[in-house]
């Protein structure tokens, strides 16, 4: 059982707070709609402390990689649809998995659906491990009776989102070595070639010019000073990662990353790309609406578009079209995507607009990544050149003036 604090509004609008005792969200759902009520927001009371008391005990040993759980979700899915039973379907990926920790968890889930609980029930006691839309899309699937076929719209769903955000990271691999590289050979030439340069010109008495100034001044601080600098450097970025962390100051740095050229349109359409694809999927699947844009907006990483998924939940339980709030903030979801949710919406094929949506952005995006490194070389070729040239003209002045003596 767990423990859970959450908000409710009554039938006449009245909304209040309350503590439960549940086995999950969906029992606590059910609590509540039983009693007249309807579930605005809720969490699980100690989830945080939970969590770091078992990222403590070893991120390493207790971590399933992204790829494992879509080959879970796919290979559980096509046994299903191919006839075998729940328990034979997750004794044979128990026994095939690589992850030692999946198998640990699925062995627990075995024992779980044994002593009667259903196989969502037992996912839910893993949050680690399966996301709230997994547990959500099993739990509709297991409700409709088309589990196999949920699991593999879910295994497609993880896999477009895994393969996006990979693309993303594999677009900014190479400016971030070449950026690393360019700081650490920076670094090494002021402690160890500037100093002997320096050195030689004091010897010669050879007046240094202002830049030369400025890169011996940066020498002795990196040379003398090392340490107190990388402890400021380390204070400051702790400073800043806290701030950010904080609901005032990540507001603010997801303002700055949307106000970026090129980064900033790149983010829209991502945002775009996994709202699109995670509301299709659990639409799809039969989760309530709802239900839905509440776990999409925790799968959306922008505060500003968590913010809309949460005014369009409010719309539809006041009875208004969520894609007329879309269409009010086409500073953040793109025109387009309102457009075709309002289609969906006339049609009954909301779902279907969406997957469509989610392409779209999906090809648009895996474009733009590929793009992005020939986009940024130019820059990079500037900024390299540019502390290529301030250093040789540092270094050079002074030569010529020493020779001009001679």
């Amino acid at each position: 059982m767990s423990h859970f604090i959450y908000k409710a509004r009554k039938s006449g609008g009245e909304v209040y707070k309350g503590e439960i005792e549940a086995l999950d969200h969906f029992e606590l759902y059910k609590v509540l709609h039983d009693s007249g009520d309807q579930l605005v927001k809720y969490k699980e009371k100690d989830s945080k402390k939970k969590s770091k008391v078992a990222i403590s005990i070893g991120f390493t040993m207790k971590h399933v990689k992204m790829l494992d759980k879509i080959n879970f979700a796919r290979n559980l899915g096509s046994m299903l649809s191919a006839g075998l039973t729940l328990s034979r379907a997750l004794s044979v990926i128990q026994r095939q998995t690589s992850s030692k920790y999946l198998k640990e968890v699925v062995g627990k889930i075995m024992l779980d659906i044994d002593a009667g609980l259903t196989f969502s029930e037992a996912l839910a006691k893993f949050p680690r491990v399966f996301s709230s839309i997994f547990v959500s899309m099993v739990h509709a699937g297991e409700q409709s009776g088309n589990l196999s076929e949920n699991l593999r719209v879910l295994s497609v769903q993880m896999d477009s989102s895994y393969s996006l955000e990979k693309r993303i990271r594999g677009s900014l691999m190479y400016p971030s070595v070449i950026v690393i590289a360019m700081i650490i050979i920076a670094i090494l030439m002021f402690i160890f070639v500037i100093p002997t340069l320096m050195k030689t010109f004091s010897d010669l008495h050879v007046q240094l010019p202002f830049t030369t100034q400025i890169v011996l001044g940066i020498s002795n601080l990196i040379k003398d000073q090392g340490l107190l600098v990388f402890a400021i450097f380390n204070l400051i970025a702790g400073t800043l990662y806290w701030w950010v962390k904080k609901p005032s100051g990540k507001r603010v740095f997801h303002r700055i990353v949307l106000k970026i050229p090129i980064i900033g349109g790149l983010v829209q359409e991502v945002n775009a790309a996994r709202t699109a694809r995670t509301l299709s999927s659990l639409l799809g699947s039969g989760v309530e609406v709802v239900e839905s844009i509440m776990i999409t907006a925790t799968v959306v990483q922008n505060v500003y578009f968590k913010d809309v998924l949460n005014k369009a939940a409010e719309a539809i339980k006041k009875g208004d079209l969520m894609s007329k709030i879309f269409a009010q903030d086409t500073k953040f979801y793109p025109v387009f995507f309102a457009e075709m949710m309002s289609v969906g919406e006339e049609t009954g094929k909301t779902d279907e607009m969406l997957l469509g949506v989610a392409k779209y952005y999906e090809e648009d995006v895996n474009q733009k990544t590929k793009d992005m490194s020939t986009i940024i070389e130019p820059f990079l070729i500037l900024l390299i050149g540019a502390a290529v040239g301030f250093f040789a003209v540092s270094m050079i002045t002074p030569m010529y003036s020493l020779m001009s003596t001679i």
